[in-house]
C-alpha cells in the first residue's frame, strides 16, 4: 500500500516540476514578445475539459509584417538559446498576417491587427482563463532587489573615485 502512495507522491512532484518548466517557457515567450514591442498581449490558460490541445495560448499583435516576423523571431530565438526549446511547427511566417509557433504545451500566436480582429481567438476560446502576463514573469525577491540597488551606488562611487585618480595622475604627468 505504501508503494502506491509513494508513486502518487512522485507523480505529483513530476507534474509540479513539469508545470513550473512550462511556466518558465511561456514566461520566456512573453518576454520575447515584449522585447519586440508586441501590442495587446494576452495569455490564455486553456481548459482541458473544453477539448483544448494545449495548455496556454500567448496572443499578441504587431503593427506591420516586419514587426510580426520580428516578434516571432525573438520568441523562437529566446526559447532556443535560453531553454533549448524548438517549435514543433511554425505556420504563416512568410505572409506575416498570423504566425503560429506551436511548442505543443503552449502556442504563440502573433497577428497583424486586421487578422487579430477577424479571428478573435479570445472570443473563440472564451472558456479559457485569462491570465496577466506578469503572473508568469519572474518576480525579483527582496534580497535580489536590495543586492541590485547596492552595486548601483557603489559603481557610481567607484566611477567618481576613478575620475579623481585619473585627474591626479594627469596632474602628476603634466
Amino acid at each position: 500500500m505504501k508503494v502506491g502512495a509513494d508513486e502518487d507522491e512522485e507523480d505529483s512532484e513530476l507534474h509540479s516540476m513539469k508545470k513550473n518548466d512550462l511556466k518558465k517557457q511561456v514566461a520566456e515567450a512573453i518576454e520575447g514578445c515584449l522585447e519586440k514591442k508586441a501590442e495587446e498581449l494576452t495569455l490564455l490558460e486553456l481548459d482541458q475539459a473544453s477539448g483544448a490541445f494545449t495548455d496556454y495560448f500567448v496572443v499578441c499583435s504587431g503593427t506591420n509584417p516586419r514587426q510580426v516576423q520580428a516578434i516571432s523571431d525573438e520568441v523562437e530565438l529566446r526559447l532556443k538559446k535560453k531553454l533549448g526549446l524548438y517549435p514543433h511547427q511554425i505556420e504563416g511566417y512568410k505572409q506575416a498576417e498570423w504566425i503560429l509557433l506551436d511548442y505543443v504545451d503552449f502556442v504563440v500566436h502573433v497577428f497583424n491587427e486586421k487578422a487579430r480582429k477577424f479571428y478573435d481567438l479570445e472570443r473563440l476560446w472564451k472558456s479559457a482563463k485569462r491570465l496577466e502576463p506578469a503572473e508568469l514573469l519572474t518576480k525579483p525577491t527582496r534580497a535580489k532587489t536590495k543586492a541590485a540597488a547596492k552595486p548601483a551606488v557603489k559603481s557610481t562611487q567607484v566611477r567618481a573615485a576613478a575620475k579623481k585618480t585619473t585627474r591626479k595622475k594627469s596632474k602628476l604627468t603634466a
